[in-house]
């Protein structure tokens, strides 16, 4: 039985945006194939010939397969039409076409390694991150880029638990109905989420973690002796923005998450998701140590020690992640605007990899690329909760 559980988008993501310009459901679908134009295809680097090699990011370099993508439209007639975009990047032949570029967009799916992993993220990483990075070491990237919902109300629109619902809802529909080509090519029941500031609150959301009402609300109460004076303003209008609408939150998400016997909500999630990495994420408030508890998934977090945030999420979600196999890389001085840098977005490319090949493809020898003795070898890294910030 699938499992599904809330998540929030929270407002220290939109920082991308600045930078760059259901439970189980009986759902029906639409999909729609999009003619956007084509996609540059990566292209290796060449290092330098005899000379000392220091510890590299191995798994930042574009791995053996040549990528393609198409981009499809969802319609979830459960939620009033809304509208769902993808782009879902994939192992393909590299062909070329009459002037001898390499045909990228709608490119022919390589089907040697299929059926493939699949791994989901949002817009702003699979742009600022990934593009097609995973794709060229045999995962199906799935990209879940803008939503257009014209329900009404309070919650009905409210982005943070509405993507959620579209990484599930997108799942769901690739697996019954995969789109047209990519047939026999996603492996569905092997699936692993990541993102970066709202992509890391959604991909903890489906980690298994549940919401702990009574917590959440008395954290929201006590923001002026929680966080710096600051970073207040964030707190009150973004992660509280549900305490004060409360009961009109609840009846939003539905009896089905809501009810419980021990005073937690039911996770929002599925089964079939099998690892998560959540990158600057900002949910703890919402689990406190119960929910968090309840994270049954291998999870991989991924912070900044000069992010606002550091103190209050990381540490806290960190020792609270008991029940899974946790890990957590410190990004040394680094703020939330690490994937906005080259250095950031290789190093994050390399650890969802070598995450994501060690849970999802059986890559035991990628277990040393994101293991404690790796990240030992650099300055600027810190294994675990980095202690002088």
């Amino acid at each position: 039985m699938k499992r599904f559980r809330l998540g929030v988008t929270i407002g220290v993501g939109l920082f991308f945006l600045c930078a760059c310009s259901s439970t189980t459901t009986e759902a029906t679908a639409t999909m729609l194939q999009d003619k956007a134009t084509s996609t540059t295809a990566p292209q290796a680097t060449i290092l330098p010939q005899n000379t000392p090699e220091p510890p590299s990011f191995l798994l930042s370099e574009p791995g053996p397969y040549f990528a393609g993508n198409r981009a499809f439209t969802l319609i979830d007639n459960s939620r009033n039409g809304r509208e769902i975009e993808l782009r879902i990047w994939y192992p393909a032949i590299n062909q070329t076409d009459a002037d001898g570029r390499s045909i990228v967009r709608d490119a022919e799916p390589d089907m040697n390694g299929a059926p493939y992993p699949m791994v989901i993220t949002e817009e702003s990483s699979g742009l600022n991150i990934f593009l097609s990075h995973l794709a060229t070491y045999g995962f199906v990237m799935v990209v879940v880029k803008d939503s257009h919902v014209t329900e009404e109300g309070v919650y009905s629109s409210s982005s943070g638990f509405q993507n959620v619902r579209d990484f599930l809802f997108s799942l769901d529909q690739v697996s019954a109905n995969p789109p047209d080509g990519l047939e026999n090519l996603i492996d569905t029941n092997r699936v692993g989420v990541t993102g970066y500031s709202y992509g890391g609150d959604i991909s903890l959301t489906v980690s298994g973690a549940r919401v702990d009402p009574e917590f959440y609300l008395s954290q929201c109460e006590n923001i002026s002796s929680l966080v710096p004076e600051s970073f207040q303003w964030v707190y009150n209008d973004f992660y509280c923005q549900e305490a004060r609408y409360w009961d009109e939150f609840v009846n939003f998400m539905g009896e089905e998450i809501t009810s419980s016997d021990d005073g937690l909500w039911q996770p929002l999630t599925d089964e079939r998701i099998q690892a998560v990495m959540p990158m600057a994420s900002t949910m703890s408030w919402f689990y406190g140590d119960r929910g968090l508890a309840a994270v049954d998934r291998p999870t991989l977090l991924i912070w900044g020690t000069k992010d606002e945030v550091y103190s209050i999420e990381a540490e806290y979600t960190f020792e609270h992640l008991i029940k899974s196999d946790r890990y957590l890389i410190s990004f040394i001085g680094n703020t939330h605007f690490l994937p906005m840098t080259e250095y950031g977005a290789l190093r994050l490319k390399h650890f969802a990899t070598a995450f994501f090949g060690y849970y999802l493809q059986g890559h035991e020898d990628y277990a040393e690329y994101f293991s404690e003795d790796f990240v030992s070898q650099f300055d600027d890294l810190a294994w675990g909760v980095y202690a002088d910030k």
